[in-house]
């Protein structure tokens, strides 16, 4: 049956150690609640002393802003971190002309920051309170790039992100793998055996499981393991902890009451660099190049469209399917004897070649003879 796609999409970058990339060779029980805190707001334009650095973007309509007023004596000064922006908020902030500008989702101490510093040590970074944020802020000209969390060795694929990817006109240019070493945090001067329950994003919660498991406290989600920190520095929390990392202990003034608390040592989340423009391909050095098509249904049909990959000896680094939502399902037969239906998929699809070699060129040629074609985009680095 021949192959038939309604777009294929097409960004490549190159694998560099300075960016953690892969190199080509490197390498859950108890209750979850959701509890809310009440914070006092105020309108990002009413901040009229705050410091044009590092604003927090936001995407909802009215959206307002954390304000902490209070902090105790042992804590860091709190109003000095970066508060939300709305992504309403288009003014433009000071540059030095040399920092690059890189948005991240979250607070100041999110492992995503560390993603950023690690790709460019000497950035500015932007946090931004959800991840399509990150996204805008590309793409309205308020930061450079972005990074993007995308899978965790653990948790696996973050979903929500891929289908991100497709909804934006943005450029895959790096990659960065992060190394994760989950805290437990308190008020300085706070044992862990007096903890009752403890505040984090949910998948660092399951990460470190056993370790809280021993310990008998609840688990607390919050949107993000800075966020976390901040909630019990903020608020005082005594009786509550924080999994989240060391620098957000540093940021947030808070004592590290154990380290590497996950259950597994190799905890690693992949996050990928996003940029206006795309960059040319070359082959001086390793190069990865990611993929998106979706194909007709039939017996084979996916075996053929990864044969033009393993005939060129081009190696498949990741697969991942995810439904159409524009076309959630197929009717295969419509007779009156009943109707068999399928979700139709899109195939995410990164290979470790670039586009400029001929292999590859050839590869996505042989992919495209019988598949209907809608976009093309290119990035490489």
């Amino acid at each position: 049956m021949a192959l038939k796609a309604v777009s294929i999409c097409i960004c490549a970058n190159q694998s560099i150690s300075h960016l953690g990339v892969t190199d080509l060779g490197c390498r859950r029980s108890g209750s979850v609640l959701n509890l809310r805190f009440e914070r006092k707001w105020e309108c990002c334009g009413a901040s009229a002393q705050r410091k044009p650095q590092a604003p927090v973007l936001g995407l909802q309509d009215g959206s307002e802003l954390t304000h902490i007023t209070e902090t105790r004596g042992f804590h860091k000064d709190l109003n000095s971190l970066p508060r939300p922006l709305t992504a309403m908020d288009l003014s433009s902030f000071p540059r030095d002309g040399v920092k690059v500008r890189v948005a991240y989702q979250g607070l100041s101490g999110a492992y995503s920051e560390a993603a950023a510093l690690k790709a460019y040590p000497k950035c500015e970074t932007v946090p931004c309170d959800h991840y399509e944020a990150t996204f805008k802020a590309v793409e309205l000209w308020l930061v450079d790039k972005a990074v993007l969390h995308i899978e965790h060795s653990v948790g696996g694929s973050i979903h929500r992100n891929y289908d991100l990817l497709l909804r934006h006109r943005l450029h895959i240019v790096g990659e960065v793998q992060l190394l994760v070493n989950h805290c437990l945090l308190g008020l300085p001067g706070v044992r862990k055996e007096e903890l009752k329950r403890v505040l984090s994003h949910p998948q660092a919660l399951e990460q470190c499981e056993i370790t809280l498991n021993k310990l008998g406290v609840v688990r607390v989600s919050a949107d993000d393991t800075a966020t976390a920190a901040q909630i019990v520095a903020s608020e005082g929390l005594r009786e509550t902890g924080a999994v989240a990392s060391a620098r957000a202990a540093k940021i947030y003034g808070l004592d590290i009451l154990a380290e590497k608390i996950q259950d597994d040592s190799d905890n690693i989340s992949r996050f990928l660099i996003l940029a206006r423009e795309p960059i040319i391909p070359g082959t001086d050095r390793p190069h990865k190049t990611s993929i998106v098509f979706t194909l007709e249904e039939g017996p084979g049909v996916l075996f053929k469209a990864l044969a033009v990959f393993a005939l060129r000896d081009i190696n498949l680094s990741k697969i991942e399917s995810r439904p159409q939502r524009n076309r959630p399902l197929r009717v295969v037969d419509d007779s009156n004897q009943g109707s068999a239906k399928y979700f139709d998929y899109l195939f995410f699809i990164d290979f470790e070649a670039s586009m400029a070699e001929p292999r590859a060129q050839y590869a996505l040629g042989h992919l495209q003879l019988n598949l209907v074609c809608w976009s093309v985009s290119k990035a490489q680095f």
